[in-house]
Order: structure tokens, then C-alpha cells, then sequence
């Protein structure tokens, strides 16, 4: 939907009005189409009703970004659960490998560059729908699809310091020793450990000396690069006092 993408790419702003007639004039359209996908996105989170101004973008404040993320750990973690106690099929445990292999690989260049950072996203977001796909629960699965609106509550939406490409690189070695760990744990039937992981996994900067100090997670667990988690991009977050306006990846 082109307003949707217009909103997430923020050519639509926080709190700017959302009209039929000009936004139809503007994509070429009849205002019908347009009439029917304002109350849709309504829906789903990204715009607002006003009394009198119709529809407004919605704007996100901190703790709204912080609520979805602690959302998002709690969803994916009951989740992860679900597959440990029914136990993980071999497809799935083979899928998740060649993620694993895919960073394992991309971290061995010792740096971050773009490509290296556009891949590991796309790893990462296999990763976790591998994951709640395999719950089989339709209901967790929309939670965190709608869920996923929220910036930075996504497992596409990484919080990386682009100020630091040496912290950059850090953080994603953090978080994928974490991936190994949470795979290590679906293998052996641990289902209250892997809800925990999973929970932890979402949050930059928390869990660190379970991961580094780890023996019972297999190789991924003791043999992955140390890296100390950095949380600088989740810092601005939560000091971010204005609302915050997601911008897709590649914006």
C-alpha cells in the first residue's frame, strides 16, 4: 500500500494531516482506494482519527518505543518456548544453522561496511521469523507483525552507533553469540532458558556476563568473538524526549 510506505518512509510526518483529495491527487488515484485504506492504517497503528482534522500520522513517544520493544521480547519469547517444549524440528534447527554460518561469516571481516550491515539484517530477520513461524500460532505471529510498526521494535530495526563503526561491529557480534546461544537452547529442549534468551536478546546492553561466562550453550555459546554489548543506539532512544518517527530500513 503506497500510503502505508509513505508514512513509514516518513514523506508523510508525525501529526500531518492525512486528506482524500490530496493524497489521491498525489498518487494518481480516485479517492475511494484512498477512503478505504485510511481507516486500514487507522488499524493498524500508524494514523490517528481527529475530531475535526480526519486522519493524522501518528507520532511515537519514547516509552511508546520502549513498550513495544519489551513487547516484542516477551511475544518472541513465549515463542521460542512454545518450540522448545514441543521440540524443534529438524528443518527448522538446520535453517537456523545457516543463519549462524551466514554471521559467523559476515562477523569474520572483522569490520562493519554497508553490504556487511544490509546482510546481517536480512539474517537477523530470518532468524526470528524461522523462529515464531515455527510456534504455529497465528495470534503471537499478528501481535508482533502489528507490533512491528513501532520503530525499532522489529528484529529489521537494529540499534547500531553508525558513530563508531568499531561499537557498531561490537553490538553485532553481541547479539549474534546470542543467536547461537538461543539455538543451542531450542536443540537441547530448554524451553524456560530460550523464553529468557529470547527476552534478553531484544534488549541491547542487558544479559552480558550470562553469554560471555556461558558452558552450557555448545560452541556458539564459548567459542564466538567476546564482544561487550554497546547500547548507544538504544541511549538515544531513551533519551529522546520528543516523539519518535520510524524511517525504514535504507532511508
Amino acid at each position: 500500500m503506497r500510503i502505508r510506505e509513505m508514512i513509514l518512509r516518513g514523506e508523510l510526518g508525525p501529526g500531518e494531516r492525512v486528506a482524500e483529495a490530496p493524497l489521491a491527487e498525489l498518487l494518481g488515484m480516485s479517492r475511494t482506494p484512498v477512503r478505504q485504506a485510511l481507516p486500514v492504517l487507522a488499524q493498524e497503528g500508524l494514523l490517528t482519527e481527529h475530531q475535526t482534522r480526519g486522519y493524522v500520522v501518528r507520532g511515537f513517544s519514547t516509552a511508546d518505543v520502549l513498550d513495544a520493544i519489551d513487547l516484542r521480547g516477551v511475544l518472541e519469547g513465549l515463542a521460542a518456548r512454545r518450540v522448545a517444549e514441543r521440540g524443534a524440528s529438524r528443518t527448522l534447527l538446520q535453517a537456523l544453522r545457516v543463519c549462524l554460518a551466514e554471521g559467523d561469516q559476515i562477523l569474520a571481516e572483522g569490520h562493519v561496511a554497508d553490504k556487511f550491515e544490509a546482510l546481517y539484517v536480512d539474517m537477523n530477520v530470518r532468524f526470528h521469523q524461522l523462529i515464531v513461524g515455527e510456534c504455529r500460532s497465528p495470534i503471537i505471529q499478528q501481535a508482533l507483525e502489528r507490533n512491528a510498526r513501532i520503530p525499532f521494535a522489529g528484529p529489521q530495526a537494529l540499534a547500531l552507533d553508525k558513530t563508531s563503526l568499531e561499537r557498531m561491529y561490537e553490538t553485532m557480534a553481541y547479539a549474534h553469540r546470542q543467536h547461537h546461544c538461543i539455538v543451542s537452547a531450542l536443540e537441547r529442549g530448554e524451553s524456560a532458558r530460550v523464553e529468557a534468551l529470547m527476552r534478553e536478546h531484544t534488549k541491547p546492553g542487558q544479559g552480558e556476563s550470562q553469554y560471555s561466562g556461558d558452558r552450557r550453550g555448545g560452541p556458539g555459546c564459548d567459542t564466538a568473538s567476546r564482544a561487550r554489548p554497546v547500547s548507544a543506539g538504544m541511549n538515544r532512544i531513551e533519551h529522546q524526549r520528543r516523539p519518535v518517527h520510524w524511517r525504514s530500513q535504507g532511508d
